[in-house]
């Protein structure tokens, strides 16, 4: 997993304590936003039911083995991402915070690079306009994965979308 500097262990963090480093936070972020056709409390349980959310959750090809999901505040999430190539990807992350139909903040651990994911719902007439707010260690971070991460993210929100029909 690399070096763990400037992070702040689990067990301290809140609310309040979210910054990951000193740089500039708009240069360490990769912020996806989506207009859905669902109401907020919907769109959560896509989130909050892992049936849902192995069903759609990784870029296009994408399928998932989950070994561990603990839905609470500094609950573990283990799992497997098998990609279309063969390759498969373990995971791992743990919530920070779950406000019900509102927020989701979690810090993703593994692989590769580790970042802190933040969704918030916000309801719009009969809609659910969706922030998925990435915010890296680093600048350098950032910059390695922002390569692929934003079509990797519109990918994860198509077929979020997808699966929220059978959720309607």
């Amino acid at each position: 997993m690399g070096k763990r500097k400037n992070l702040a262990p689990l067990e301290e963090m809140s609310k309040d304590s979210l910054d990951i480093s000193e740089e500039s936070s708009s240069e360490r972020e990769i912020v996806t936003t989506r207009l859905f056709h669902a109401n907020k409390e919907q769109v959560y349980e896509a989130f909050r039911n892992p049936e849902y959310l192995s069903q759609w959750w990784g870029p296009k090809g994408f399928t998932n083995t989950f070994h561990e999901f603990d839905w609470s505040d500094n609950g573990l999430w283990r799992f497997t991402m098998h990609g279309p190539d063969g390759k498969e990807y373990e995971n791992k992350s743990v919530f920070v915070e779950l406000e019900k139909s509102e927020r989701i903040v979690l810090r993703h651990l593994e692989p590769n690079h580790e970042f802190l994911l933040t969704i918030t719902f916000t309801e719009q007439e009969d809609k659910t306009l969706l922030t998925w707010h990435m915010l890296f260690e680093s600048t350098a971070e950032c910059k390695k994965v922002s390569r692929f991460v934003p079509e990797a993210n519109e990918q994860n929100l198509d077929r979020l979308e997808a699966q929220l029909v059978t959720i309607v």
